[in-house]
């Protein structure tokens, strides 16, 4: 090559890297080195996710997700906690592209087909880890997306084109220390990530009553209103020490996990913050569908 021509390669090279595609490139290498972008803060949803047929019936509760998702700014990526991943300690997914999990049995084939191919964030990961001071987080890269994620994820988002990543419950907290880690991750809501909580605030499978399809035990109406008056009116120390809170709780949440998710997501309301319920119906007896948005 000779001296012109390098010369003139240089000054096209030079040319090209002041273009408007090689700046936006530059804007998103030094978005990727220092996390993303600040965002006004994202809102928070906790989810009534109920039977894993909701992924793929039409019917109030899916289409309420819908609406939702149709009000939500788009967010840089998802952070869901499930009710259906416990673990030993605090673990985040950490893989680029997390397999879509059918922990379930006895649904029809067209469930176990579903796919949601959204992919991961191993850099929401870090974030989390980095965001959650007072606990170890362990990235785990053998998980996925359970159902309790992407069987409501898939209404709010259809295109599986938001990385989502999952946050485990660790069986050794107790409820308010599950609280008070979920405070952490505060954040992150100004790093446009949408965090969800998934579960049920009402949630015994042990005596559902299948000629109750749209109704609900005395005391599964009760306690699913007793906990809207303590949401609405931001006791949270009550709903923390739900045990206390007599026989209806207990019938309510006879084990936790479904439970846990909701009080991660009221750990992140803000003060003045506005809390709003939808589909907020009990089904089979004991399952409360009712589901909020913060924010």
């Amino acid at each position: 090559m000779t001296y012109l021509r390098l010369v003139e390669r240089r000054n096209a090279l030079r040319l090209i890297a002041l273009t408007p595609i090689a700046a936006m490139t530059l804007r998103e290498l030094a978005k990727a080195a220092d996390g993303f972008a600040t965002t006004p803060p994202m809102p928070v949803l906790f989810l009534g996710h109920g039977s894993p047929m909701n992924a793929i019936e039409d019917n109030p509760f899916t289409q309420g997700w819908q609406n939702v998702g149709k009000d939500l700014p788009r967010p840089n990526a998802i952070l869901c906690i499930s009710a259906h991943w416990e673990t030993r300690g605090t673990f985040v997914t950490g893989m680029e592209k997390p397999r879509t999990i059918h922990d379930f049995g006895g649904f029809p084939q067209a469930l176990f087909d579903v796919q949601y191919p959204a992919p991961g964030s191993p850099e929401l990961a870090t974030m989390t880890q980095e965001a959650m001071t007072s606990a170890h987080v362990g990235v785990d890269h053998a998980w996925g997306l359970d159902h309790g994620a992407w069987s409501v994820i898939m209404h709010l988002f259809p295109k599986a084109d938001i990385p989502v990543v999952q946050l485990s419950l660790d069986r050794g907290l107790n409820p308010q220390q599950h609280y008070a880690l979920a405070k952490e991750l505060a954040v992150l809501r100004k790093k446009g990530v949408l965090i969800i909580g998934s579960g049920n605030m009402v949630h015994n499978l042990g005596i559902l009553d299948w000629n109750r399809p749209d109704a609900g035990y005395d005391w599964a109406i009760d306690a699913n209103s007793r906990m809207k008056e303590l949401i609405t009116g931001g006791d949270h120390a009550q709903l923390t020490n739900y045990t206390a809170l007599g026989r209806a709780f207990q019938l309510s949440i006879p084990t936790p996990e479904h439970y846990l998710p909701l009080l991660y997501t009221l750990a992140l309301k803000e003060e003045k913050e506005r809390v709003s319920l939808f589909n907020d119906r009990l089904v089979m007896g004991s399952i409360a569908m009712t589901s909020l948005r913060i924010g």
